[in-house]
């Protein structure tokens, strides 16, 4: 909306224009950050760290954080942060979930595996 005063500046008009423009940027922001994540949740791209396409296959070689024991049994399990070096080297299909129900189980078995062979000592 446009305001037009024929005299002077209409401080009321200039509020109103920058309310408007910061609420354009404020709407245009969000909507650049929830398609930058949804493009980053179609190419399972959360916590891999490298991924190398086998030629002519829909294999890839992927490294990836292990999950952290602690969050291992929550809804939402959460990835360690790469610089603990606890990294995953994965064979398999590209689009493997690193936070997904197959990886989910695997880790539980390997925690408990390990927690059986400390026992036994």
């Amino acid at each position: 909306m446009k305001c037009v005063q024929p005299r002077g500046v209409d401080l009321k008009c200039e509020k109103k224009t920058i309310i408007e423009r910061v609420g354009l940027l404020v709407s245009l922001l969000g909507l650049v950050g929830s398609l930058g994540l949804s493009i980053a949740h179609l190419w399972g791209a959360e916590g891999v760290i490298r991924r190398v396409r086998v030629p002519e296959s829909n294999y890839c070689r992927l490294r990836f954080p292990a999950i952290r024991e602690e969050t291992l049994y929550w809804a939402q399990p959460v990835l360690k942060d790469p610089s603990d070096g606890d990294i995953i080297d994965f064979y398999g299909p590209c689009d493997y979930d690193p936070l997904g129900k197959e990886e989910i189980a695997r880790q539980r078995a390997q925690l408990q595996r390990d927690r059986y062979r400390e026992m036994e000592r």
